[in-house]
């Protein structure tokens, strides 16, 4: 049976969800029930949910509704009754956790990630995992053993990625938050090219354990959601309880995520680099939104400041060395025998991991690897390895030096708008679609992607890119609210608008 509310459940903000349970306007359990009927009936177009966790979900709501009817709803946590959903390469116990990739196709999760465990203790409503670019290694989602994920705004373009299904699941309004990792943009490219927001925070701000890793000096898991304050409750419950002892990078973490959104951007200084605006391939309706971005800050009171980050541009050529090398030895562990799909029938060892890994990792998975043992192998490291590691140093600095004189820097996220599906088959081009995002992640710093409207040519979201210093991701939280008193919070794609799912 089809609930009737003013809007699906999961279209709805946290605010307006919350208001209504505890108005005793539905339970629980009916948002688990609509929800569940939406993605069954509306997710075949996109492909965004790769398994649906539909008893966990009961379970949680279960607890829900026993809050409600004894008055204690307040003491469930931030996110109690909310649709959320989580990128498949993070364990939930009882659940596939598969990468998209062929390897770990049969893997079930024996325990849960502390993200994951998180967001459900702050009584969020599990509703499954998402789609993704196999192991993380991609950009527009295409790489999954499982197909691809399709963009809400226009089901003919890719959603970006690697974060794909966790951007489009938000963008279609199938889960009011979800969680993704971002590597070199994957949470903030998808972000933008689906219409909402979503935030890499500082790197230790959220416990990796239990997230399948690709670059493990790189990975930071983040949300989506299509309002500021959203994603400041999503980090409360992720970076709240403080300190995870099962990641030694996990970090101590007192900030209150909600603390500073109304405080408005008068007396900020934001830093635009030159370097980003002028960019060879920077589509001029990307640009334009990003001028439009600056001009609204300036009106609120901000001063636009001029940086410049000297290194940035040997930010792509660092990342293609530190990425694949760790992305190798994180894979080397899928050797059939410890992990991972297994060849029947092989009398060898030798053969069995072979013909086991040939199977099992996707072209991209395999190109990774391969370019990875390559630049770890002897007589190599030294040329690129190394050296690549010193550009991470200089660049690292370069934002340092840059925070000096400005809190918050303003960039593009991504070149151009949501590409077709197919459109781009050279790797290398499509490494192209993180040239903005990469240097975050090899510094650590926060950054996110705030929707800013459609581009005046491609009539396709655009989202600008803020960059915060690190452990300063209050900072970004700050300007992205002043973008959004003047655009509003992020719409569901029209097509997904307003449809019940019964």
């Amino acid at each position: 049976m089809s609930v009737q509310t003013p809007q699906p459940f999961a279209t709805q903000s946290v605010a307006e969800i919350q208001a209504g349970l505890k108005a005793g306007e539905y339970s629980a359990k009916e948002i688990v029930d609509q929800s569940l009927e939406r993605i069954e009936a509306l997710d075949p177009s996109i492909h965004a949910f790769l398994e649906v966790t539909a008893d966990a979900a009961y379970e949680q709501a279960k607890r829900v509704d026993e809050a409600l009817a004894q008055g204690a709803f307040d003491e469930l946590g931030c996110l109690a009754g909310v649709p959320v959903a989580f990128k498949d390469n993070m364990n939930m116990v009882g659940t596939h956790t598969t990468c998209s990739s062929n390897m770990l196709a049969n893997y079930v999760s024996p325990y849960t990630a502390t993200c994951v465990e998180r967001m459900i203790a702050a009584g969020a409503l599990p509703l499954g995992k998402l789609n993704m670019d196999e192991f993380a290694f991609g950009s527009s989602t295409e790489t999954s053993a499982f197909g691809p994920t399709n963009n809400p705004w226009d089901t003919t373009r890719v959603p970006g990625g690697s974060s794909g299904g966790s951007a489009a699941a938000v963008a279609a309004g199938l889960a009011t938050i979800t969680l993704g990792s971002d590597t070199g943009g994957s949470i903030r490219q998808p972000a933008s090219f689906c219409g909402v927001g979503g935030m890499k925070p500082t790197y230790g701000v959220v416990s990796r354990y239990g997230v399948v890793a690709f670059g493990s000096s790189l990975d930071q898991v983040g949300p989506f959601s299509r309002c500021v304050r959203d994603t400041a409750l999503a980090m409360n419950a992720l970076a709240g309880p403080g300190h995870d002892p099962h990641d030694c990078t996990s970090q101590k973490v007192t900030t209150d995520f909600l603390a500073n959104l109304g405080d408005g951007v008068a007396g900020m200084k934001l830093g635009v680099v030159p370097a980003f605006m002028e960019a060879q391939g920077l589509q001029a309706e990307v640009k334009e939104k990003i001028e439009e971005a600056l001009a609204h800050l300036k009106e609120q009171g901000a001063e636009i400041v001029e940086v410049d980050l000297p290194n940035a541009a040997a930010a792509m050529s660092a990342y293609y060395v530190l990425g694949p090398c760790e992305a190798f030895s994180n894979l080397a562990r899928f050797d059939s025998v410890r992990y991972g799909y297994c060849e029947p029938g092989c009398k060898e060892l030798g053969v069995q991991y072979e013909k086991s890994r040939s199977a099992g990792f996707g072209p991209e998975a395999r190109r990774r690897i391969m370019l990875g043992s390559y630049l770890l192998s002897a007589g190599v490291y030294d040329k690129y390895y190394y050296p690549a590691q010193q550009v991470r140093t200089l660049i690292t600095q370069d934002y340092v030096n840059a925070y000096k004189s400005v809190d918050c820097i303003i960039a593009p996220v991504s070149p151009r708008t949501a590409f077709m599906f197919g459109e781009i088959s050279d790797p290398a081009e499509m490494y192209l679609s993180d040239m903005f995002t990469i240097s975050i992640n090899i510094a650590g710093n926060g950054g996110m992607s705030v929707p800013v409207g459609l581009g005046s040519q491609s009539g396709l979201p655009v989202g600008v890119q803020l960059i915060a210093p690190a452990f300063k991701d209050e900072n970004m939280l700050r300007v992205a609210q002043a973008l959004e008193n003047v655009h509003g919070a992020a719409p569901v794609a029209p097509d997904f608008a307003g449809k019940e799912g019964a």
